[in-house]
């Protein structure tokens, strides 16, 4: 697969003066509720109505969506409100179903991309659909697996491709659901320019308060739009409550929400950047070098080791230098998520070099 202008004709077609706004209930309940928020939403930024009608559930006995009676309210609310439905799919008989009843938009979830032989079911019952398709990242921190998923519907000759940035799964406590790992959607950004990229704020928060947060931050990196799940009385919601805003709360992150011009060509801007740039340049470099003369000291850490008979791995020693770490960036205005990943890495590079030595 490679990048293509026209990988965005989809997106440009809808003539927006603003991000694509994705939004809706995590699940549709029922067909009072999917009508009035559809009604709630119709006069606003909103383009797309999202609900999910199969919600795939981490163990049995959860709600698991009311199934292809909810289509039908979706049906309903596009007669009434105009805006165009999606949902996700996870199999083809959902992709058969979502055709059936009109559905204008398909995602497969992140649960779903993980497995290339479901996406390509997928693609299979999809092959030549003018309907938009988009992918989830999956639930790893797995580029390859993504664009995989992407690269099975486009050989299926789907022409209107997206993917949605909705985070990763971690063991580490954080404060998102799923940590965003903002790099990895870089990375995909700068192979495809051009195919559209949609962050997910609800599942990487878990939170509605950190929605306008990391929609903001997802913008300020230039993606193309939103999905926002949005209910009228998201405490008492099916699924997902925590991370659900209502209709009035979503309109005031379309207030507060800044998007940023792409460039500025001005002299001062130019200038400006450069100075800034070649100082980040210089200090990049010292970085590389330091960690260069700290891994030349974990060499001969190693040695030592080795002399004596001694393992690599030394928590009390690990543990005091990361708690010493975190105190010392917070006071140099640094996060202790980004502390902790920076000397995770550190660390296990230094753990590599040591075992080297001793397996030398």
């Amino acid at each position: 697969m490679e990048n293509k202008k026209e990988m965005r004709n989809w997106l440009n077609e809808f003539n927006l003066t603003h991000p694509l706004v994705i939004a809706g209930p995590c699940s549709a309940e029922t067909e009072e509720q999917v009508l009035k928020i559809a009604h709630e939403l119709k006069d606003s930024d909103v383009s797309i109505f999202r609900a999910g009608i199969w919600k795939p559930r981490t163990r049995p006995g959860g709600f698991e969506g009311v199934g292809e009676i909810g289509l039908k309210w979706l049906k309903k609310a596009k007669e009434e409100t105009g805006l165009l439905m999606g949902t996700e799919v996870a199999n083809a008989a959902h992709v058969k179903l979502a055709l059936e009843y009109d559905i204008d938009v398909l995602w497969i979830g992140a649960r779903t991309t993980v497995n290339p032989f479901a996406v390509q079911e997928i693609a299979d019952a999809l092959a030549g659909t003018k309907k938009i398709v988009l992918v989830k990242n999956p639930v790893n921190p797995d580029l390859s697996l993504w664009l995989g998923g992407v690269e099975r519907l486009y050989n299926a000759g789907i022409e209107k491709l997206g993917v949605i940035h909705r985070g990763f799964s971690t063991y580490e406590k954080t404060k998102y659901r799923n940590i965003p790992e903002w790099q990895i959607a870089i990375e995909l950004q700068n192979k495809f320019p051009d195919l559209p990229l949609i962050i997910d704020p609800s599942h990487i928060t878990g939170d509605r308060k950190m929605i306008l947060e990391v929609t903001q931050e997802a913008l300020d990196l230039n993606y193309d739009g939103m999905i926002i799940e949005t209910h009228i009385d998201p405490d008492n919601a099916w699924s997902d409550a925590a991370q659900q805003v209502t209709p009035d709360a979503l309109k005031q992150i379309f207030i507060d929400l800044k998007v940023r011009k792409l460039d500025d060509v001005s002299d001062e801007f130019t200038h400006k950047m450069k100075k800034l740039r070649a100082n980040i340049d210089v200090l990049d470099a010292t970085l590389v070098e330091l960690l260069g003369k700290r891994m030349k000291v974990a060499d001969e850490i190693g040695h030592v080791k080795k002399e004596a008979n001694v393992a690599v791995l030394q928590n009390n020693r690990w543990n005091e230098i990361l708690g010493k770490m975190i105190l010392d960036g917070e006071k140099k205005g640094l996060s202790e998520e980004f502390v902790l990943r920076l000397f995770k890495a550190i660390h296990q590079e230094s753990i590599n070099h040591q075992d080297k030595v001793l397996n030398a």
